[in-house]
């Protein structure tokens, strides 16, 4: 089963379920904005996805960050941001059977799912 996590308002989101639904590919989707995350989660992410990878450095939550904040010294830091602050990791992230991958792209989306 493939588990997409994300905010329901955000376009990629929005674009990823969209070609989920017209790849007949069945999902569930977690909106962690309802469906809090946890920092235990985040870090399990981590181990798959580098914090480099995961963190969303475009976001309007990332540039409200302290400069301390930032500089995202260890993984328990980074999952108890992401986790206080879901809006910091990029979207969609997906876990399946292949492991944690981060974002939406029609071509890699492609050759995993179809």
């Amino acid at each position: 089963m493939i588990t997409v996590h994300g905010i329901s308002n955000c376009d990629t989101v929005k674009k990823s379920l969209k070609w989920l639904d017209n790849n007949n590919v069945s999902y569930q989707f977690r909106d962690v904005r309802k469906e809090p995350l946890t920092a235990h989660e985040v870090e399990q992410w981590l181990r798959q996805v580098p914090a480099e990878q995961l963190i969303n450095k475009r976001s309007t939550s990332w540039r409200q960050l302290t400069e301390q904040q930032k500089e995202l010294t260890d993984n328990t830091t980074v999952a108890e941001l992401i986790a206080a602050q879901p809006t910091l990791f990029k979207r969609p992230l997906v876990q399946d059977e292949h492991g944690t991958h981060v974002g939406f792209n029609d071509a890699s989306w492609q050759q995993r799912y179809v």
